[in-house]
């Protein structure tokens, strides 16, 4: 009721001099804490004649919250004057304050917690000791000791601020103020026993090895805000609520995390037959099978099947299998085969081998090993354009991820560096190898990948892209350089639509999420590509730069995350959209 009618008397008591063609100019005087704008900012609008007793009172009010904010418990408005012209097109209010002296704390007195074991506090308490008495500031250090029992295993702690004596220093006249507050930590939390609720379909211990938690361990709050974030790496849940944490009938610290399991084997294909003509001979099918069975048994294996036939003459195949935790331990093992035959060119075949090691639950390192052969065939110009090579790589992986969510981050950093060193020996085809050729080479590779999220406002997230793939050595082949185009990539162009021994690429996306992990999003992306010349394969010199642009949609479906994007490349119509269409691989 006392808002209400303050509102009231500020719009009845009009001003003559609110009545005339411009509003009046306030000016502060005294004010050297709190700035002109911040006290305009309260009586802006204010349509009030500033002389009446009531409506400097409300203006008094006002100040005195803003200034007891600041520290300053002994504020005054001393008066308000006026300037107007003759003419009355020039108007001033000046007011008058006296912010006085700061009210400092002189002492916080803490009960109830012990001065060897609760050195930490007690050190933030004295810290504070001559600075500025600021309700916000003792809030904040409630919250710090808050914080600090959590970790230290009392989340059921308690603290009370008992009473706050304000005095002034005879000799010093200045103003001091004492807090006295009170800490009962209760009982402290063990994690005695973890109830895992909702996997139906996932072993427990795939869930408890994941936690990083011990039996009978303190109650760690930073441990169990990781939680979510560690369980949803996982990929096989929807998004995770923060676990609680109770006492049971028996005082047994309970854990309990509450999950809900999602489709994690997922089928993605298409698959057409082109019929043949007098020109081209017989049909041919084409299409795109990919198939990915993570959790097999709800152990947490995973096992990936892909079949791509591109056109009547290039085709790719490719099997994987993933072992987590080998003997207990934070060591995965994946297992890859890859079949590809790029037209009349050649046939590459690369079994592959990488064990990750889990050193945090942000940081992992991983050891790759590869063996490669490649097989060349004369194509239809009476030519090969590689030679007969077998290759073996060795490589190290470090990758760093911080996302709050893999599927749809609002927050986190993901970035992944990996340096690859290959030896290859060239055997064949004699016709290609010269008294210069070299038949034992070596090359580099140096990949980077780096993601990061900001949620600038509620439901809106900015994702930025950054990655990089360089290839260095002599005898570089078209079977060992990187592809550049299509969904994964440089959005607007065809899938690899660009070969390259150089790439980089960036993504810049807007977010706007519709559920926590769909969202339709806006996007611009940047790509650049370098191939470098080969005289004896016939392979030119090419480069460039390229931009797409687009919208897009990112959506959680019981099949899997489905993208869809709508990109155009510079200089494109709208006739001459790319749709790029596919299933996220999520092995």
């Amino acid at each position: 009721m006392t808002h209400r009618s303050n509102s009231i008397v500020f719009f009845f008591l009009l001003s003559p001099l609110l009545l005339s063609q411009t509003m009046p100019e306030i000016i502060f005087h005294g004010n050297k804490t709190i700035s002109q704008k911040i006290l305009a900012g309260e009586i802006s609008g204010n349509k009030t004649n500033y002389f009446l007793d009531s409506s400097k009172q409300i203006l008094d009010e006002k100040f005195h919250q803003l200034y007891n904010e600041a520290g300053y418990f002994h504020f005054r408005l001393d008066s308000i004057t006026t300037y107007q012209s003759e003419d009355s097109l020039q108007q001033e209010i000046h007011l008058f304050l006296t912010e006085g002296e700061p009210t400092n704390i002189h002492k916080i007195i803490l009960r109830g917690i012990d001065s060897l074991n609760d050195k930490s506090i007690l050190r933030e308490s004295e810290y504070l000791e001559g600075t500025i008495f600021t309700k916000q500031k003792i809030e904040n250090f409630i919250e710090q000791i808050f914080n600090k029992l959590d970790e230290e295993g009392y989340p059921f702690a308690k603290i009370k601020i008992e009473s706050v004596s304000f005095y002034t220093d005879s000799a010093s006249q200045n103003y001091f103020a004492d807090s006295y507050l009170s800490i009962n930590k209760e009982k402290e939390g063990k994690i005695d026993r973890i109830e895992i609720i909702g996997n139906s379909k996932t072993k427990d211990y795939v869930i408890f090895r994941e936690l990083g938690l011990q039996y009978h361990e303190k109650y760690s709050q930073k441990k169990i805000n990781e939680i979510p974030k560690r369980l949803n790496r996982l990929r096989f849940f929807d998004p995770l609520a923060e676990p609680q944490f109770y006492f049971s009938q028996k005082d047994e610290g309970v854990l309990k995390i509450e999950v809900k399991e999602k489709e994690t084997n997922n089928f993605d294909g298409i698959i057409g037959y082109l019929p043949g003509d007098t020109k081209t001979g017989s049909g041919y099918f084409s299409g795109l099978v990919n198939v990915s069975l993570r959790n097999l048994f709800g152990t947490g294996r995973a096992a990936a099947f892909r079949w791509q036939k591109i056109d009547r003459l290039s085709q790719e195949l490719e099997l994987k299998y993933f072992e987590p935790w080998l003997f207990d331990f934070p060591f995965h093992l994946n297992f890859g085969l890859f079949q590809k035959k790029q037209d009349s060119s050649f046939v590459q075949r690369t079994y592959s081998l990488a064990l990750d090691y889990t050193a945090t639950s942000e940081v992992t390192v991983s050891g790759t090993f590869d063996y490669e052969k490649v097989i060349p065939s004369l194509n239809d110009y009476g030519y090969i354009s590689v030679y007969d090579a077998t290759s073996i790589s060795t490589g190290l992986t470090l990758k760093y991820d911080s996302r709050d969510d893999p599927y749809s981050p609002t927050e986190g950093m993901y970035f992944a560096n990996a340096y690859v060193y290959t030896r290859k020996k060239i055997s064949g085809p004699a016709a290609l190898i010269t008294a210069t050729t070299e038949t034992k080479v070596t090359h580099q590779k140096i990949i980077t990948d780096f993601n990061i999220y900001y949620e600038p406002f509620k439901r809106q997230v900015t994702a930025l892209g950054l990655h990089g793939k360089e290839l260095q050595g002599s005898q570089v082949e078209i079977s060992d350089m990187f592809l550049l185009g299509g969904t994964n990539s440089l959005r607007g162009y065809r899938e690899n639509q660009f070969l390259a021994s150089r790439i980089a690429w960036a993504n810049l996306e807007y977010r706007f999420l519709l559920t926590r992990r769909t969202f339709a999003f806006s996007f611009f992306d940047v790509g650049y590509f370098l191939q470098r010349e080969n005289v004896e394969l016939n392979i030119p010199k090419s480069f460039g730069t390229k931009i797409g642009y687009g919208i897009g949609l990112h959506i959680e479906t019981g099949l899997g995350i489905l993208n869809v994007n709508f990109a155009f490349a510079k200089g494109d119509s709208f006739s001459e959209g790319k749709i790029h269409f596919g299933i996220l691989n999520e092995f």
